[in-house]
C-alpha cells in the first residue's frame, strides 16, 4: 500500500505537467517585440546622430550652388622704398592708395555640379539615418527574441525540474519501503542537480539578453515583462515581395546615394572644362593735385591643357561611376541571395518546430512519464534516467528551433527600415 500512494501521486502530477500551459502570465504593460523595435527607433543614440547629420546635410544643400562671397581688396601701390622720398605717398606721382572688390563667378556647370554633390550628400545622410533606424529596430527585435527564447527554455527546464522532484520522492518512498536503494535516490538527485545547472546557464543567457535589450531601449523598459510573440510561424511578408524590392531594403539603401555622388563627381569634373570668370573694380587715390584712378578687371580661366588635366579627371570619375554601378549590381545579387537563404532557413526551422510540437515533445514526455510511473511501481530507475535525458535534449532542441525561426523571421520582418512588420 505504501508503494501505491506514491505511484498514484506521480501519475497525477505527471498528467498535470503534460496539461500545463506553456505561455507565461502577461502583465498589462507587457513589452511586445513591435514595441521594443519602435522604442529603439525613437531613442537609440545612433538614430539621433543620424538625424543631426541629416540636418547638417540639409543646411549644406541650402548653400550649395551659390556664388562665393566677394573679396574686398585694399592697399598701396608704387610706394617708394628708397631715396629721399622713401615711404612718402607724395614723392612719386604713380603712388596710390586703392580699395576695390572682386567677385569670382564659377561657370553655371560648376555651380550645378556643386548643387548635385550637395544633394547626393543629403540623400546619403538620409540613407544613413534610415540604416541607423533599421539597425536599432532589428537590434532591439533580435535582443527581444533572445530574451524570449531564454524564458521559453527556462519554462521547459522548470517542468523537467518538477518531474525530477517527483522522481526523487518516488526513489525515497521505495527506499523507505525497502524496495529501492540509496543509489536510486542519489541518481535521481544528481539528475535534478543537472537540470538545475542547465537552468542556471539559461538564467545567465536571459540576463545577457536583457542587457542587450537595454542597450537599445533603456534598462527600465528592458525590465518589463515580455508580451506575446508575433506569429513566427508565418512569414512577415510574401516571399515574392521580399525578393522583388532589394533596392528598398536597408542593406542596399546606401547604394543609390553613392551612385548619385559618383555622378555628381563626374558632373563636377566635366564642369572644369568650362572656364570660370572673375570681375573686379577698384578706386585709387594719388597725391594731392593728381587725379584719382579707377580700374575694372575681368579674368577667365583657360583650360589650355585639358587632355592632360581635365580630360583625365573626367575619365577617372567616369570609371569610378561604372565601378560603383557594378558593385551595386553585385550587392543586389548578394542581398537577394541572403533573403532567399533566410527564407529557406525559416522554412526549415518552421518545419522542425511544427514536428516538435505535434510529435517529438509529446513522445519524449510520454516516454519519461511512463518510465517514471513504472519505476514508482517497482521497475528500474535507469529507463527513466535515459528517458529524462532524452526529453531534456528534445525540449532544448525545440527551444533552439524556436529561437532560430524567430531570428530568421526578424531578419525578414525588418528589411524595410521605415515599415513596421
Amino acid at each position: 500500500m505504501s508503494l501505491r500512494i506514491p505511484r498514484l501521486l506521480v501519475q497525477c502530477a505527471l498528467c498535470g505537467l503534460g496539461a500545463g500551459a506553456l505561455a507565461p502570465t502577461q502583465a498589462a504593460d507587457a513589452l511586445t517585440l513591435e514595441q521594443a523595435a519602435a522604442l529603439a527607433a525613437r531613442r537609440a543614440p545612433l538614430v539621433a546622430a543620424g538625424r543631426e547629420r541629416e540636418a547638417a546635410a540639409a543646411a549644406d544643400l541650402d548653400r550649395a550652388g551659390r556664388l562665393p562671397d566677394p573679396t574686398l581688396q585694399f592697399g598701396v601701390q608704387n610706394l617708394p622704398v628708397q631715396g629721399s622720398g622713401a615711404y612718402t605717398f607724395s614723392a612719386d606721382p604713380t603712388t596710390m592708395r586703392y580699395v576695390g572688390v572682386n567677385q569670382e563667378i564659377p561657370s553655371s556647370a560648376a555651380l550645378a555640379a556643386r548643387r548635385s554633390t550637395a544633394l547626393a550628400d543629403a540623400q546619403r545622410a538620409r540613407a544613413d539615418r534610415r540604416q541607423a533606424t533599421f539597425a536599432a529596430r532589428q537590434g532591439a527585435a533580435a535582443a527581444w527574441v533572445e530574451l524570449w527564447a531564454a524564458q521559453r527554455a527556462q519554462q521547459q527546464l522548470g517542468e523537467l525540474a518538477r518531474q525530477a522532484t517527483l522522481a526523487i520522492h518516488a526513489a525515497q518512498a521505495r527506499l523507505a519501503g525497502a524496495t529501492g536503494s540509496a543509489t536510486d535516490v542519489l541518481a535521481a538527485r544528481a539528475q535534478a542537480a543537472e537540470i538545475d545547472n542547465r537552468r542556471d546557464a539559461v538564467a545567465a543567457d536571459e540576463a545577457r539578453a536583457r542587457a542587450s535589450l537595454a542597450r537599445w531601449i533603456g534598462a527600465r523598459q528592458a525590465d518589463a515583462v515580455l508580451g506575446d510573440a508575433p506569429d513566427f510561424a508565418r512569414l512577415p511578408a510574401p516571399e515574392a515581395q521580399l525578393l522583388s524590392s532589394p533596392d528598398a531594403q536597408a542593406p542596399l539603401l546606401e547604394w543609390g546615394p553613392r551612385i548619385d555622388a559618383a555622378r555628381a563627381a563626374l558632373q563636377q569634373a566635366r564642369a572644369t572644362l568650362a572656364p570660370d570668370w572673375s570681375v573686379g573694380a577698384s578706386y585709387a587715390v594719388r597725391a594731392p593735385g593728381l587725379p584719382s584712378m579707377a580700374a575694372v578687371q575681368v579674368g577667365v580661366r583657360l583650360p589650355l591643357f585639358a587632355r592632360h588635366r581635365e580630360d583625365a579627371d573626367v575619365d577617372a570619375r567616369d570609371a569610378e561611376l561604372r565601378a560603383l554601378q557594378q558593385q551595386r549590381d553585385d550587392a543586389r545579387r548578394a542581398q537577394l541571395a541572403d533573403v532567399a537563404r533566410t527564407v529557406a532557413a525559416w522554412r526549415g526551422w518552421n518545419a522542425q518546430v511544427a514536428r516538435d510540437e505535434t510529435t517529438l515533445l509529446a513522445l519524449a514526455h510520454d516516454r519519461a512519464r511512463t518510465a517514471l510511473a513504472a519505476y514508482a511501481g517497482g521497475g528500474a530507475l535507469q529507463p527513466w534516467l535515459d528517458a529524462d535525458n532524452a526529453e531534456i535534449q528534445t525540449r532544448l532542441s525545440y527551444v533552439d528551433a524556436l529561437a532560430a525561426r524567430a531570428r530568421a523571421w526578424v531578419e525578414l520582418a525588418y528589411l524595410l527600415p521605415e515599415e513596421q512588420p
